[in-house]
């Protein structure tokens, strides 16, 4: 299919309009890394074939937002073509270009803009050869569904192409249409994978058979979750493969470091021989006591760093009429995918070819690369969907995994882990510790916001990299606890400060990062402020918004769900069951301090409580979400559907408990 052509092969086809750029190196979330792809050659964002084919490429994935559908739209807009004539490569290092990891929004608030500028100027380009094959001015073209007119003349853009080909250079300034011209964008279009995935014959990574292929399985090592301290790589003594020499069909034993694997004919022969190899490890170094999570968060060693500074924080505590220090702890989460990961790797001499569920493609062939000893260029990365994950899961330890395993035996290898080590060794979402010292003055409003979390978190390098020795096992510090930390409210003295510390456990990027309790803090602490002011929740948080637009969404949420205004406890008895209700505004900022802003949201939810088992129960929530231009606004409902269900289930229900 041409969708599958590689990035050279695209260049060196004919009959075809390519709007390129050449690569550029990324910042932001791992500045040190070789950026971009092959220096010697182009991204292409737009392909339009002679045969009528609209091809728009995107360096990111789609892990079940919807992106493909929504990128398909805003090219289909600058294009004037059908959605349905427009297929979206996402993510594949040979055809893709590379924009960084697959995270918050950026997708659609950055990624995006280069696509929608190659789809206007490849529309320009087309226009202007329409009008010198028709001996026309361009002002009297008009085009519909990739059909340019002239009056009762019409050529296609694919006629345009046949026996021509057009390589033209990202023009950045190119005009892209005004808003109030829009016809496909800001409406609701259904996703174009929904309809194979609910009858099933959506090809997921787990899907994937490629001819010759092997099945292996993993044994990881007893320090389960850890990925730091001497003894990670070390602690493999031996391993016994006459333990498994009666069972059929194995192919290869690999070990090197602590990485173990076996390799079989068929799935459950390796599953069979991963459960009864005998491997001998040395014992392993426990870490901290992790039963009292909020206390070794304190006792790791850290780095402060001062995010925000405004005003005289010490002087308005002090002078403060009430004044209130809080703590809020929030738990080690995980990602609990509904499928363990899983991937399948061909490895030949100056050759690697993947099929990943990763969100990172082209920063997981970099480190393919390096696992292998090989150069950037010879790892072609196929990212599939797999199951859900908002972060990093599994997904690339397991393609590092499958291709060990093909480079020793020389043939196509499909590895899955059990869920026991998905859950085991996926990346946790951190837990975190966010201290709040704040005042009112004697007129109840906020006098002084002194604010420190503490986020314990890097960028969990890939297991196999780790295991393999290739990289050290040190537990590196990326500072990514600043997201959200500045609390969305005019604060006229506050000081927001970040403790960066190394990970407890194995831990990395999680949906939110660090946002998510940030704003638990922030939004707890301003209620508490308002009671003690005693001011309705609602009304001091509109005293503390300047800005125009976040005060109109508070407005019109605390309109939609009824708001009952109050100065205190606001309950309603029935029998043991308390009733009430809460409210909650933020501006979620992603990427390093000052990041960007992604989104407004502002929610009142109602709420049930047993006061004699103390069970919560969440009974409405009304959400109200600004985020600027829709592109799908269908897409937007299900993620702020999906976004309830998930928040008040990580609220209320997920922890990860360590022994």
């Amino acid at each position: 299919m041409t969708a599958e052509l590689s990035r050279e092969d695209w260049l060196a086809r004919d009959g075809a309009l390519l709007i390129t750029r050449a690569p550029r190196p990324l910042g932001g979330l791992v500045p040190s890394a070789p950026q971009g792809n092959r220096p010697d050659t182009l991204d292409i964002f737009i392909a339009i074939t002679a045969e009528g084919g609209v091809f728009g490429f995107n360096g990111h994935v789609d892990l079940g937002t919807g992106i493909r559908t929504a990128l398909a739209q805003i090219v289909a807009e600058e294009l004037d073509v059908g959605v349905e004539r427009v297929t979206i490569v996402l993510g594949d290092t040979a055809r893709a270009p590379d924009q960084g990891p697959t995270i918050a929004s950026e997708t659609i608030q950055m990624t995006a803009d280069p696509l929608r500028q190659a789809a206007a100027q490849a529309r320009l380009v087309l226009l202007r050869a329409a009008a010198e094959r028709l001996g026309v001015a361009e002002s009297e073209l008009s085009v519909a569904d990739g059909v340019i007119s002239a009056g009762a003349v019409a050529i296609s853009y694919g006629d345009l192409l046949h026996g021509r080909t057009l390589h033209v250079t990202l023009d950045e300034t190119v005009s892209v249409k005004q808003r109030a011209d829009y016809r496909i964008v800001g409406h609701p279009v259904s996703r174009s994978d929904i309809p194979a995935k609910a009858v099933g014959s959506f090809s997921f990574v787990h899907d994937v058979r490629v001819p010759g292929m092997l099945h292996g399985r993993v044994i990881r090592p007893p320090y389960l979750g850890h990925d730091s301290g001497a003894f990670v790589g070390r602690s493999l003594e031996s391993v016994d493969q006459s333990s498994i020499a009666h069972l059929p069909g194995i192919v290869a034993v690999v070990s090197q470091g602590d990485f173990v694997g076996v390799v079989a004919e068929r799935e459950e022969q390796a599953e069979a021989a991963m459960r009864a190899l005998r491997v001998t490890w040395k014992p392993a170094t426990p870490g901290l006591d992790l039963s009292d999570m909020p206390t070794a968060l304190r006792r790791q060693p850290a780095t402060r760093r001062v995010v925000l500074e405004k005003g005289d924080v010490t002087q308005a505590l002090a002078g403060a009429a009430t004044r209130l220090r809080r703590s809020y702890s929030w738990p080690y989460q995980m990602h609990g995918s509904i499928g363990p990961s899983c991937a399948v790797a061909d490895h030949a001499p100056g050759r690697l070819v993947v099929w990943s569920g990763t969100q990172n493609p082209h920063l997981l062939a970099r480190d393919l690369a390096r696992l292998l000893g090989m150069a950037g260029h010879e790892v072609e990365v196929n990212r599939m969907e797999a199951a859900g994950c908002y972060g990093r899961n599994c997904a690339d330890d397991v393609t590092g995994d499958a291709a060990l395993l093909s480079r020793a035996t020389g043939r196509p290898v499909r590895v899955q882990l059990t869920r026991e080590q998905e859950h085991a060794w996926e990346p946790k979402g951190a837990a975190q510790i966010c201290d709040v010292d704040g005042g009112i003055d004697a007129a109840g409003d906020l006098a002084g916001y002194d604010f420190l979390t503490r986020y314990p978190s890097n960028l969990a390098p890939m297991l196999p990299l780790l295991l393999t020795g290739v990289v050290a096992p040190v537990a590196d510090v990326v500072p990514m606890g600043d997201r959200t930390a500045v609390p969305p409210y005019d604060y006229p003295a506050m000081r927001i400060a970040c403790d960066d510390l190394a990970p407890l456990v194995r831990a990395s990027w999680f949906r939110g990062v660090s946002a998510l309790p940030n704003s638990f803090a922030h939004e707890c602490f301003i209620d508490e402020l308002a009671m003690e002011a005693g001011v309705d929740p609602v009304e001091y948080r509109l005293r503390h918004l300047s800005d125009p637009r976040a005060a109109d969404l508070v407005c019109a949420v605390a309109k939609r769900a009824n708001w009952q205004s109050h100065t205190g406890p606001r309950q309603r008895a029935d029998g043991d069951i308390l009733t009430g209700q809460g409210f909650a505004y933020a501006v979620y900022v992603h990427g390093p301090f000052p990041g960007h802003a992604a989104a407004l949201a502002a929610w009142v939810a109602e709420v049930e409580v047993n006061r004699r088992t103390g069970e919560v129960v969440i009974t409405r929530v009304t959400v109200g979400q600004d985020q600027g231009l829709m592109i799908n606004p269908d897409g937007v409902r299900h993620q702020v559907h999906g976004n309830v269900i998930q928040s008040a289930s990580r609220a209320l229900k997920e922890q990860v408990a360590f022994d």
